[in-house]
């Protein structure tokens, strides 16, 4: 992620962290057709890589750096901080994985095909102390395991970021994927920051950073019983999932309606919906966590009465909160590109 480079037939490779070539698209081919290099971005203070930022120890593919400025927001994006371990893919000069175990007091792994990148990575990474924190291999990052990272930052093409996709969506809810400039497709980012680069020596004079948490995969039905004014009730709830975005179906007892609230956010899981009954309305709200293959967590029953505004007084609704487990009602699909 700390870099990019461009053969000249369009290929496009995180710092060359790629087995083979891909063509890359139209748009992505016009950006950086002709370019030559990036001029460097201020450096941290007492971070001087061992790399020239212009160097390209590739004929024929000009490494592209990532700006200093969207480094440090990446980092900020996804909050890394001192228990996270950083995988880079594409690490070039090391700069992000460094940078994370410098001034964030993370751990971190940079993956890196060129193996003169690989060596200066790790030459100053110790040089500043932080060889224990920063490491640097050269590796396939379509190879690499994935499983520890709880920070995944990117700078690849659309092409390779498509490919790596379904891996991406498969990781450990709640781990963060962070790309520069490049979407995954059809998954929409959590949050998108823009970065001013005013030195950038090609295109607009800012970046686009994203952010992605990946959801736990909850799509399928869900029983358990809960307790509705002191008789237990059976419940299923059906759960439609499309990335982080989720919708249903819950039936309580003999009744059942639309969710009209639903929610995930890695391993958290909320739901809720408003069904009438003999008594009146009634609003059944589910807020926990998917854990090893259950939905953990509390429910709540609310008996809503008339609405209370600012002049009505008190409202006659009353709520019961009990914990409650719901197990998969059929077998769990393969998470594939819609986790």
């Amino acid at each position: 992620m700390a870099g990019m480079r461009a053969d000249g037939v369009g290929q496009t490779a995180h710092c060359r962290g790629v087995r083979r070539g891909q063509p890359a698209t139209i748009a992505a081919a016009a950006v950086f057709a002709g370019m030559l290099w990036l001029a460097p971005s201020p450096v941290p203070a007492g971070l001087a890589l061992a790399q020239p930022v212009e160097a390209a120890p590739v004929a024929g593919a000009p490494y592209v750096p990532t700006p200093w400025p969207v480094v440090r927001a990446m980092l900020e994006l996804a909050r890394v901080g001192e228990t996270d371990f950083v995988v880079d893919l594409g690490s070039g000069d090391g700069r992000v994985v460094i940078e994370a175990a410098r001034s964030r007091g993370a751990r971190g792994l940079g993956v890196e095909i060129d193996p003169e990148l690989v060596q200066a990575s790790t030459d100053e990474a110790r040089q500043l102390g932080l060889g224990a924190r920063a490491v640097f291999e050269r590796r396939d990052l379509f190879e690499t395991d994935l499983s520890p990272a709880t920070v995944v930052t990117l700078y690849l093409l659309p092409r390779l970021l498509m490919e790596l996709q379904p891996r991406l969506a498969r990781l450990r809810p709640g781990t963060r994927i962070v790309s520069h400039d490049f979407r995954l497709g059809d998954w929409k980012p959590d949050a998108t920051v823009k970065v001013d680069v005013p030195d950038r020596a090609f295109g607009p004079p800012f970046s686009t950073v994203y952010l992605w948490v990946v959801p736990a995969y909850v799509h399928g039905s869900w029983e358990g019983s809960v307790a509705d004014r002191g008789r237990s009730e059976r419940f299923r709830a059906d759960l439609r999932q499309d990335y982080q975005a989720l919708s249903g179906n819950l039936r309580v007892g003999a009744r059942s309606g639309p969710l009209d609230r639903a929610a995930i956010a890695g391993d958290q899981v909320s739901f809720s919906a408003r069904l009438d009954g003999p008594g009146g309305p009634v609003r059944h709200s589910f807020e926990g966590r998917s854990v090893a293959g259950e939905l953990v967590g509390q429910w709540s029953v609310e008996l809503a009465g008339r609405a209370a505004g600012p002049a009505a007084g008190a409202s006659s609704q009353a709520v019961t909160t009990v914990a409650t487990t719901a197990r998969r009602a059929d077998p769990p699909a393969v998470p594939g590109r819609r986790p």
